[in-house]
């Protein structure tokens, strides 16, 4: 389980939070056998994707975030749900590259530099948002502020970092993220950078102090309130089941005289449903 604190700093002019991520990576890498690029890739934006999920009002509310850049990674998805349960995949999760000119994993390079991030968000309104902006570096933090830039026209600023260990597990992530509120002086502007510019490092700061650390080191004057973001896959097998009925009687039936079986793999959870004919016979109600 993840650890999300939030609260406003600067005579309430800027927004904070604080989160460590640690444990939701780590069931990525769980789930997708990650190599250690792979996994800072993902983790960085699942970070992020948990983040997001705090400005969800009611947790029937969705929001999924989509990467496509010309990285060896390939296309990354991550989702969330206003129960901040947050999952996610990368198209290619046994990608590796050599470390790059900074001796760290190469992230950019397995996201790429070139395309971009799309943000749509489910809300209980007659059309979902959605929201396009061009990849900046695929650093993703880089990314992400250009996004709310362009996108929500909200200034924003955010270290995120994950950090993996020898022996291929995180043993550090999450990221520090602040945006100003409205009418927002600009002294404060000024400090929340300054602030920021701190926190090059940030997920060597969790792996060695955590989240409540760094709040005790840096912010111990204010109050914050924690949130606990997980990573927690939504399919079910009556899911599964709906979806297969909109297939129709004939294709469900030609599926399994040719295989043998119907299997339908779960990308974010790599959880396998499997239907047999006798499945396929009760599903259809015969």
């Amino acid at each position: 389980m993840g650890k999300l604190f939030k609260t406003l700093i600067f005579d309430g002019e800027i927004s904070l939070s604080v989160i460590d991520s640690t444990d939701i990576v780590n069931e990525a890498i769980k789930f997708h056998n990650l190599t250690p690029v792979c996994a800072a890739a993902l983790g960085r934006v699942l970070t992020v994707t948990a983040f997001m999920s705090s400005s969800l009002k009611h947790e029937d509310e969705r929001l999924s975030v989509t990467i496509e850049g010309d990285g060896k990674g390939g296309q990354i998805v991550t989702a969330c749900d206003g129960k901040m349960h947050v999952r996610g995949l990368i198209g290619n999760p046994f990608a590796d590259l050599p470390l790059n000119s900074k001796g760290k994993l190469d992230v950019g390079g397995i996201v790429g530099k070139n395309g971009s991030i799309t943000v749509i968000k489910n809300l209980g309104l007659k059309e979902p948002y959605v929201g396009r902006c061009d990849l900046v570096s695929g650093e993703i933090a880089e990314d992400f502020t250009a996004y709310y830039a362009y996108s929500e026209q909200q200034p924003t600023a955010m270290a995120i970092g994950v950090l993996i260990g020898r022996d291929e597990t995180c043993i550090g992530a999450g990221g520090i993220i602040i945006q100003p509120m409205p009418n927002c002086s600009e002294e404060s502007i000024v400090k929340a950078e300054k602030l920021i510019g701190e926190f090059g490092d940030v997920s060597a700061k969790i792996h060695s102090i955590g989240a409540e650390g760094i709040i005790k080191e840096y912010f111990s004057e204010y109050d914050f309130t924690e949130y606990n973001p997980s990573y927690v896959c939504n399919c079910s097998k009556e899911y599964i089941d709906g979806i297969l009925i909109t297939l129709g009687e004939d294709e469900l039936y030609d599926t399994v005289e040719k295989e043998g079986k119907i299997e339908v793999c779960c990308h974010f959870c790599d959880k396998k449903y499997v239907y047999y004919k006798k499945d396929v016979d009760k599903l259809l109600g015969k």
